[in-house]
């Protein structure tokens, strides 16, 4: 298992793998123009994995260890690596070469961070951490981990990287070092980190998506799938997984690169709407999402039956229209992992290879607990971000204080 999920494009054909790598080095695209154009031409590419569909289509009714309470603690049990090599005295510098910050969600995430990091500088464990922030640029982000290399003053790396293909080689530069390595978010095509932390991944969020949408709809009816970027993993295994089910149910689904931009968004909607209707929108990020259903309601047409995410915009645009929905949830408590996972690490005690979060929906039932919960945070602030117990709380993500 732990091979699997970072090999996802090693094992498609040599000329999809360099194909895809062009695509993502370069910066125009991992810079997230905003152009919209048609996506993909036939289902699934080099980013559909059937073995990796089956196991993470299984993995979300797995037993997940650890406290229910502290799930940015819990994982699927597995393979570990052993850390002793590491234990020792004193705090640590961390080095985190990070995407971006450039969406809500990846904001929420960065603040929670912070917070936890907070309390393992008090604790002693983390003495301080260098970030370096690529702006959503592949380029930028290789020479961010070549300087913290270079540099030589980081006890471990953090890497939340921006593309799949293009981030392989400088992560195992980095672990060449000898130092720690963890790997969150998004995933490489090497198994070198120490740990690899993310939620269950793309291919379940894409099963949860797709069979819900194709429960409520007939064979023949229109979903327009709303993308944000190629050539990151998670994003292009949600959509692979969603386009296998949606051709098995008969669903036509027409898949557009948006870059998250909400007028292209809007753009991309009303030109479907004048072709004749549209039934359902699928989105791989929540990002835009409002922006979709005030589309239809532009144009005076019967609200779909949606996906997005749990971000509180959209829940509340939800439960303002009683629309027929669900919120799937690519764990954002998932950066509080790494730096909780660095406390074991120089502690020298074992942690999963690959580190895998719970991954749960946010359904209709659910929608007025969740809603209530999270009453008074900005409709940026994401419904599970699991950082309710750390210092600041509510205040600091109420007021988004970024760093």
């Amino acid at each position: 298992m732990h091979k699997s999920i970072r090999t996802t494009v090693a094992i498609a054909a040599a000329s999809s793998l360099l194909a895809l790598t062009a695509c993502t080095t370069d910066p125009a695209v991992t810079e997230t123009t905003g152009a919209t154009s048609p996506a993909t031409t036939e289902p699934g590419q080099e980013w559909f994995d059937q073995a990796l569909f089956n196991e993470q289509s299984a993995q979300r009714s797995a037993t997940f260890e650890g406290d229910p309470e502290k799930p940015y603690l819990q994982y699927i049990a597995g393979e570990t690596t052993d850390t002793s090599k590491f234990a020792s005295d004193g705090a640590k510098k961390v080095c985190f070469a990070n995407a971006s910050i450039s969406n809500p969600w990846r904001q929420t995430g960065w603040i929670t961070m912070n917070q936890q990091l907070k309390a393992l500088q008090k604790t002693g464990v983390i003495s301080e951490m260098e970030t370096r922030d690529a702006k959503d640029n592949d380029n930028t982000q290789i020479a961010d981990i070549d300087y913290f290399i270079a540099e030589g003053n980081c006890d471990a790396f953090v890497i939340s990287p921006n593309s799949t293909a293009a981030l392989t080689p400088a992560v195992e530069r980095a672990c060449e070092t000898g130092k720690p390595v963890v790997v969150f978010d998004r995933g490489v095509e090497t198994d070198c980190a120490t740990t690899f932390i993310h939620p269950i991944g793309g291919f379940a969020w894409g099963i949860d998506t797709a069979e819900f949408l194709s429960g409520k709809l007939a064979a023949g009816d229109k979903v327009v799938a709303l993308r944000i970027l190629p050539g990151v993993d998670v994003l292009e295994q949600r959509w692979a997984a969603a386009e296998k089910i949606f051709q098995e149910k008969g669903i036509e689904a027409t898949d557009y690169f948006t870059g998250a931009d909400p007028t292209e968004i809007k753009k991309i909607i009303s030109d479907e709407l004048a072709k004749g209707d549209v039934q359902g929108v699928w989105m791989d990020a929540g990002d835009g999402a409002v922006a979709a259903i005030e589309a239809f309601e532009d144009a005076g047409k019967d609200l779909p039956v949606m996906t997005g995410e749990d971000e509180l915009s959209f829940l509340r645009k939800w439960k303002e229209t009683g629309i027929d929905a669900l919120a799937p949830v690519y764990s954002n408590f998932q950066w509080r992992t790494p730096l909780l996972a660095l406390e074991k690490i120089f502690k020298g005690e074992e942690v999963p290879a690959e580190w895998v979060l719970p991954q749960t929906p946010i359904t209709a039932g659910e929608l007025d607990d969740w809603l209530a919960t999270n009453e008074g945070m900005p409709d940026g602030h994401y419904a599970k971000f699991g950082g309710e117990d750390l210092e600041g709380y509510p205040e600091v993500w109420q007021q988004r204080q970024i760093p």
